[in-house]
């Protein structure tokens, strides 16, 4: 018995993001990817992928508004921040939903615009929902539009939800992160040069980086208490992120841990330190915990171009259209 599948498209196909989405949605169960689009068309997937010869050899076209609103119900929107927002504002006039996974809606206006630029869809900000399954799951289910997170703030936001209650009010939240090269695009410049990254590691906008208001905002304190330090180490993919706050109180961090995660079926708590490769390729969250006195170590483990972008932006479209969270999402991850 044949089953009708949703139509969706993906604008923004030419990066690594918008090749992941790919890669999931050939496969999903319920989605059919209908639309790819880039700013230029004219090509195929394949082509600009070879990856995906002889699994998706669709058309890539010029992204048309009216094209998409014709013929799909959702689309990804894997643009640059900025970019993105132009499209979004024609598309929810016309009854799309849209999964965006730019910075475009993730902040309120006057945050944004100190950190990226002049918002011009500011209407839209005021129904956005924040991606993060954990916390917005409920809403995340009615929303017609999506910001999908950054993937450091998922990552620093995961390890640090459970234990907010238990920090010293007004103490620092010191984040020390790592991340591959994928995470700074497909695009080249010189620090994503092979011969500047290649054995090399370096600090990047540290404790300035525009992803720092995005951490402060979903945890609900104040910019200045998040000390947030990004490196560029000289992999291709995957991301951790050391954390470290100050608490109170008799308490076990782990088994808080694992009660605050209980029921969450992409958060994995880990008795040992996290690394990068368990998570490859999958939609895991992995979180260590260690306390020392009244400091409290937090190491977590994302796929940065997963969990940090494609594959949480396909959980989200997933909870829009009414399915199982899960549904079309890897768990086995790239190891060895």
């Amino acid at each position: 018995m044949s089953v009708t599948k949703i139509n969706v498209a993906i604008v923004g196909a030419t990066g690594y993001t918008g090749l992941e989405l790919v890669k999931m949605l050939v496969n999903h169960p319920h989605f059919n990817l209908n639309y790819i689009s880039n700013s230029e068309g004219g090509t195929t997937i394949n082509t600009l992928h070879p990856s995906l010869n002889g699994v998706c050899e669709d058309e890539v076209k010029k992204a048309d508004i009216g094209e998409i609103a014709k013929s799909c119900e959702l689309v990804f929107l894997a643009l640059p921040h900025k970019t993105a927002m132009a499209f979004v504002k024609p598309l929810i006039e016309k009854g799309v939903k849209v999964v965006d996974l730019s910075a475009d809606y993730r902040l309120p206006q006057k945050i944004y615009e100190e950190f990226y630029c002049q918002h011009t869809d500011v209407d839209n900000l005021a129904h956005v929902v924040y991606g993060l399954p954990e916390i917005f799951r409920e809403e995340l289910k009615s929303a017609s539009l999506v910001a999908n997170p950054g993937c450091f703030p998922t990552s620093a936001i995961l390890g640090l939800l459970p234990f907010m209650d238990r920090r010293v009010n007004k103490t620092p939240i010191i984040v020390d992160a790592k991340t591959g090269v994928s995470g700074a695009g497909k695009k080249l410049s010189e620090s994503t040069h092979f011969v500047n990254v290649n054995d090399n590691l370096f600090a990047y906008n540290p404790l300035m980086h525009r992803h720092a208001p995005e951490i402060a905002k979903k945890l609900n304190v104040d910019f200045d208490e998040v000390n947030f330090v990004p490196h560029l180490v000289p992999l291709t993919r995957g991301m951790i992120s050391s954390i470290y706050i100050q608490v109170e109180g008799e308490f076990d961090e782990v088994e808080l841990l694992k009660e605050f995660y209980k029921n969450e079926k992409f958060v994995r708590v880990s008795q040992n330190p996290v690394d990068m490769k368990s998570v490859a390729g999958t939609n895991f969250c992995d979180i260590y915990v260690k306390r020392k006195g009244n400091m409290l170590f937090i190491s977590s483990a994302i796929d940065n171009l997963m969990r940090g972008a494609s594959s949480q932006a396909v959980v989200n479209a997933n909870l829009m259209m009414g399915l199982d969270e899960s549904a079309g999402i890897p768990n086995i991850a790239y190891v060895p």
